[in-house]
């Protein structure tokens, strides 16, 4: 257990810049194309509306995000473009290291979320991608999160610490 009164821990809370949002992706079926959208609702119940993972039995994965700033390393692995909506995610913002969203609650748009963990690559990468696929997406598959109060986000919004 870390020592909340510790140097790390400082660090570890200091205040963070803001991220933008740059992309919203909704995955109406599984499997299925991604339709890129200027908007999505966030609802507490159903997580991000419109999409196949709006279950409320799914409450650890209402939304997925990346950062741009990961698409750029795992294209620099396979030596090709790489989109958001090829890793299957919902939204991409850009800005901010999103693993440093651990154990925190932050707003996205209108709407608060809290991260839920690490969203790995699953074995559509490979399908996707072609060999190696699923290893150039390791620990730069982005965050899970779980929608805490409803609200909209849009293109150009911002992710901010709550």
């Amino acid at each position: 257990m870390l020592n909340p009164k510790s140097a790390l821990a400082d660090l570890l809370n200091a205040t963070m810049r803001p991220g933008t949002v740059e992309w919203i992706g909704l995955r109406p079926i599984r499997r299925g194309d991604i339709t890129v959208v200027d908007h999505a609702d966030l609802d507490i119940q159903a997580g991000l509306v419109g999409d196949h993972y709006n279950n409320p039995r799914k409450g650890t994965r209402h939304v997925t995000l990346i950062q741009r700033e990961d698409l750029f390393a795992i294209s620099s692995y396979l030596d090709q473009a790489v989109t958001p909506a090829q890793l299957r995610r919902n939204i991409m913002v850009s800005g901010i290291n999103l693993l440093a969203l651990k154990d925190k609650v932050f707003q996205l748009g209108d709407a608060v979320l809290e991260m839920t963990g690490e969203c790995h690559p699953c074995s559509r990468m490979e399908e996707t991608f072609g060999t190696g696929g699923y290893n150039a997406v390791r620990h730069h598959g982005g965050i899970t999160a779980r929608v805490v109060a409803n609200g909209r986000v849009r293109i150009g919004d911002r992710l901010t610490v709550a």
